[in-house]
């Protein structure tokens, strides 16, 4: 790269990772995310960005998994030499010692990096997560719960979060000791002394609450970063944290602003997600916001007659767009419709569910001409957009109002999708007009 990396990453699902993207760009820091890791020609593309990123499954992967694909990722990385390196994480830390270990891809990280300590923060306010005495808490609906009482996250349908103190939570995924600097060393005077003789090896904790304990934190990650501790874990929160260390050393440009690209004539959606907040987002557009919606039975499409399902899919998209109306493809309207218990009778079932979704939505803007569209779904992105060609990803206009979800831009080499414009959103995040929204080009919603 032409400049001195900032910030190396891999996100353990599409959606995360630019929700990372997302934070460094709107602080004027140019990011690349790479669906893959990049051939030099493909790097040398954006030679000019400060911070680049992988995409990646390791969410909704296993030990075993991470195991052979981790550390080759990893050693890539770390060759990049960033200032820092992050593993970035679900910000409500849905995670599982078999599916999603956050504790194994740590040790990975850690071996490969050859360091004895991984700083890890949770917390970012900017997204309604905070962390205290370890505990995460997480806004929903204008509330804010604690994780293992969410009204969602407590019932995730792969790993629901029966645990609120993260210490505890990651203990039962790996042998490291974890360690806490809670809210009251971060505002003690003596905070270096005191996190410096915290913990020796394993990981280390932050606690993020505010904007008091964010700057606390960015101040730390810097101090562990210098100290040889480059690789770390957490959420956005670590960009958060750091953003304002580097606004304050000239590194980061602060807030900058984004042209809307304007309106879609019409746009096209997956979603695999079965997040209650998907589901009202689904039924506002239905509803009130002119898109046609397609019901598709998820348990059709994984069976033997699996492609003339996909088929009349594709069909009935097309009927809807090419009547100049958006339309959204879904899977489930709602945890009610959760089909998740039959659907992981065979193993690697969700993954092809993804992949088809991402196969039809590939189809339709091929058909016809789409030039934005959105895939719905944490783990279904990161398995849907693998199938559109796409080699890489820039943020193209930032939501302020709900971060984690931008409109992206993406790259490849197939002409179809080079260029186009899509958004991935996680199951939690935005506001009912969330599609509406995005094919309107706003940074602002109506509902």
């Amino acid at each position: 790269m032409a400049a001195p990396l900032l910030l190396s990453y891999y996100g353990d699902d599409f959606t995360g990772s630019t929700d990372v993207m997302e934070a460094l760009t709107s602080h004027g820091v140019e990011t690349v995310l790479f669906l893959r890791i990049p051939d030099d020609a493909l790097l040398q593309r954006f030679a000019h960005c400060r911070a680049i990123g992988i995409a990646g499954t390791s969410r909704s992967e296993t030990p075993d998994w991470m195991n052979q694909e981790l550390a080759p990722i990893f050693a890539w990385l770390r060759a990049r030499e960033a200032a820092v390196c992050h593993y970035k994480v679900c910000s409500t830390f849905d995670s599982a010692p078999a599916v999603g270990n956050i504790g194994r891809a740590i040790e990975i990280g850690l071996q490969v990096f050859e360091q004895r300590i991984a700083p890890l923060v949770v917390g970012a306010p900017q997204l309604k997560r905070y962390t205290a005495f370890g505990n995460l808490f997480a806004g929903y609906q204008g509330d804010i719960f604690r994780i293992d009482r969410h009204p969602v996250m407590s019932r995730h349908p792969v790993t629901p979060m029966t645990e609120a103190d993260l210490t505890r939570h990651l203990g039962l995924q790996t042998r490291l000791p974890v360690a806490l600097a809670d809210l009251t060393m971060l505002t003690d005077a003596q905070v270096d002394a005191r996190a410096a003789t915290l913990a020796s090896k394993g990981i280390l904790m932050l606690d993020v609450d505010g904007a008091e304990t964010q700057k606390a934190a960015g101040a730390q990650l810097l101090r562990l970063a210098g100290a040889g501790s480059r690789f770390m874990a957490g959420s956005s929160g670590i960009e958060y944290a750091l953003l304002q260390a580097w606004c304050e050393k000239g590194d980061a440009a602060g807030v900058r602003a984004f042209p809307s690209p304007g309106k879609a004539d019409r746009i096209a959606v997956v979603s695999g997600s079965v997040s209650p907040t998907t589901e009202r987002q689904i039924r506002q557009a239905t509803s009130a916001d002119g898109f046609d919606g397609v019901p598709l039975d998820p348990l059709a499409l994984l069976g033997e007659d699996g492609e003339s399902v996909i088929g009349r899919a594709i069909q009935d998209g097309q009927a809807s767009l090419a009547a100049g109306r958006s339309v959204i493809l879904h899977t489930a309207l709602g945890p009610q419709a959760d089909r998740g218990g039959e659907i992981d009778r065979v193993t690697g079932s969700r993954h092809r569910l993804g992949q088809m979704l991402g196969r039809i939505l590939l189809s339709l803007i091929e058909k016809q001409g789409l030039g934005r569209a959105v895939i719905a779904g944490g783990d279904t992105s990161s398995h849907a957009l693998g199938a559109l060609k796409v080699d890489a990803l820039t943020t193209l206009l930032p939501l302020p109002e709900t971060p984690g979800s931008p409109l992206c831009t993406a790259h490849g080499l197939h002409a179809p999708t080079n260029g186009l414009q899509i958004a991935l959103k996680g199951g939690q995040v935005g506001r009912d007009g969330y599609f509406a929204q995005i094919r309107d080009g706003r940074q602002t919603s109506t509902g």
